[in-house]
């Protein structure tokens, strides 16, 4: 082998191993470097109401990682479900919340919505659940008494 064979190969060598050194430092950025959202609960049974009435829950939570958590998207089962939340970043340690509306009209019987948020957290992809009933409204009485 030459001598300009025998330094690339130690070139190659060299870059091979300052790039493994980088992965293996970018894999060690673990949940722990990561922003985590942690709810309060993550599920609300509003129990029974009367078809066309509105249930609105906050669901609370915190961002327990080491970095700022930013919510992307907040998605649900239905149009029946509408959500707000924050858009700013939530620095570790800040607590937040998320709005969720669900309206029943049209609906009946047993309900059971998945909401989904969608973040840049180690747990991104979250689940928060609204479940219930929805009953027949009792009829109104025409009579002018």
């Amino acid at each position: 082998m030459t001598t300009k064979n025998i330094s690339c190969l130690f070139i190659c060598f060299l870059l091979s191993f300052v790039l493994g050194v980088q992965v293996q430092a970018q894999e060690s950025t673990t949940s722990a470097d990561r922003p985590f959202i942690k709810f309060e609960e993550t599920e609300y049974d509003f129990g029974e109401i009367k078809q066309g009435e509105s249930v609105t829950r906050i669901f609370k939570f915190e961002n327990t990682g080491a970095y700022p958590l930013v919510i992307s998207q907040v998605r649900t089962t239905c149009g029946c479900t509408a959500p707000t939340w924050p858009r700013e970043p939530i620095a570790p340690g800040e607590k937040s919340e998320i709005t969720i509306v669900f309206n029943s009209r049209g609906k009946m019987g047993k309900q059971r919505k998945t909401i989904t948020v969608i973040s840049n957290a180690e747990n991104s992809d979250a689940k928060l659940v609204l479940s219930g009933n929805i009953v027949m409204p009792e009829p109104q009485n025409g009579s002018n008494e």
